[in-house]
């Protein structure tokens, strides 16, 4: 690819471009029957409902930029696909731009795993550069969050029970049904 026009024109045009992109994806999901903010998933919000613990460093790896799905801290932001919102600063994102198109090497990205999905806690703007331009993957530096094991363990008995109760085949069944397999079912608190 050639560019025909100096470097500060270019990421200027780039930013506009990824402003529009944000703006485009915002006006279609109004219109569509998608529903959601569009903004990326919050961190802390999604790891107290999945009763996440821990944090331990996996060091730098490389990563698959679509499987960045939220953010620690920035989530409003950039849209789902990583794009700058209006709150995103031009001036940072410009300057990772230009970097990137000078061929430098940027510092790797800081993310949290959970879940098998990835929260950027640094680098949104090296994130969002990369996904403009088509990039597929990224070095990061690696902290996993594991959902609790009483969640897990909820999670497994909850479908379980589902999957022999006949639930699945008639979720508005009554549980009292006299000779039902609910009827018989164990249920553990704790």
């Amino acid at each position: 690819m050639v560019d025909l026009m100096n470097l500060s024109d270019q990421v200027d045009k780039d930013f506009a471009i990824a402003r529009r992109r944000a703006w485009m994806r915002a006006l279609g999901s109004r219109f569509s029957s998608r529903s959601g903010s569009g903004t990326l998933l919050p961190f802390e919000e999604t790891r107290r409902a999945l009763g996440a613990a821990g944090g331990l460093r996996l060091g730098r790896q490389t990563v698959e930029l679509s499987r960045m799905v939220g953010s620690v801290g920035q989530h409003d932001r950039f849209d789902a696909a990583f794009m700058p919102l209006r709150r995103a600063s031009p001036e940072r994102w410009k300057r990772v731009d230009r970097a990137f198109r000078k061929g430098l090497d940027l510092q790797p990205v800081s993310i949290y795993a959970l879940d098998g999905d990835y929260f950027v806690e640094d680098g949104h703007n090296r994130v969002s550069v990369a996904r403009f331009h088509g990039a597929e993957w990224i070095d990061a530096e690696v902290t996993a969050f594991r959902r609790s094991l009483r969640v897990e363990l909820c999670t497994i008995l909850d479908a379980n029970f589902r999957e022999h109760s006949g639930l699945l085949k008639n979720p508005f069944a009554p549980f009292s049904a006299p000779g039902s397999e609910a009827e018989n079912a164990v249920f553990v608190v704790f």
